[in-house]
């Protein structure tokens, strides 16, 4: 059984910006060598960064921001139409120091939490996503070790269905900033998207990521299709 969270508050965090509410989750690796590390980082008021939640290695979880609040994980970065992540988002770091694998009571912890924070929010699994989602061009986390598709199976998030046949690959690009990505450059916003969802694929963007990235584009078109924020 996951253990309750432990409340550890840090003190960088703040009211959400014209008073939304969260609608997305984004995952980060911690990218330190501890998690006590991370932990007393992320509450250290001259570092002015945060996150809702960290969680340990061995599945325990310290609740560092209310949901109710903006905490300070996302930085610079957009989402569709948000360019403020942090007010329309719940930001949970890994403890991981971003080259090792992600152990198991950790992720069945992640799973859990993550179920409780969509249900009491309503969010979709589309809008679960990564910082280098968001922030291809200065951010790798949780990275390619992580297993996106073991969370899509369990209705956390989302993944591609291949299509019959490659798509030409000039279609990449619209179908990624349809699906959600920001503008940014062409390799690092390839990086993004293979380490989430083709990892280990390497060479030129081809035929086969724009066919995942366009099933992505037409079954979860962010902000609706509608380009509303």
């Amino acid at each position: 059984m996951t253990p309750a969270p432990a409340a550890a508050v840090s003190p960088n965090c703040g009211p959400r910006r014209g008073g939304v509410r969260p609608d997305m989750v984004v995952l980060h690796y911690t990218g330190m060598a501890s998690w006590e590390g991370a932990r007393d980082r992320l509450c250290d008021p001259a570092a002015e960064v945060s996150a809702h939640y960290l969680v340990r290695p061995d599945g325990g979880i310290l609740a560092l921001v209310p949901e109710e609040l903006r905490a300070w994980h996302a930085g610079a970065g957009a989402w569709g139409a948000t360019a403020d992540v942090n007010s329309r988002s719940i930001g949970i770091e890994l403890a991981n120091p971003g080259d090792a694998p992600f152990p198991a009571p950790q992720t069945a912890a992640l799973e859990v939490l993550l179920e409780g924070i969509i249900g009491r929010w309503g969010i979709v699994p589309e809008r679960v996503i990564g910082h280098a989602d968001m922030a291809p061009a200065r951010k790798a986390d949780p990275g390619p070790r992580f297993d996106w598709r073991r969370l899509a199976r369990l209705g956390l998030s989302v993944w591609p269905v291949a299509a019959p046949a490659p798509a030409p690959a000039a279609a990449l690009l619209p179908a990624l900033r349809a699906f959600g990505y920001p503008a940014a450059d062409p390799a690092r916003l390839l990086a993004a998207f293979r380490d989430r969802f083709r990892p280990g694929a390497g060479g030129p963007a081809d035929g086969n990521d724009a066919a995942l990235a366009g099933d992505l584009a037409r079954r979860f078109p962010v902000d609706g299709g509608t380009g509303s924020s």
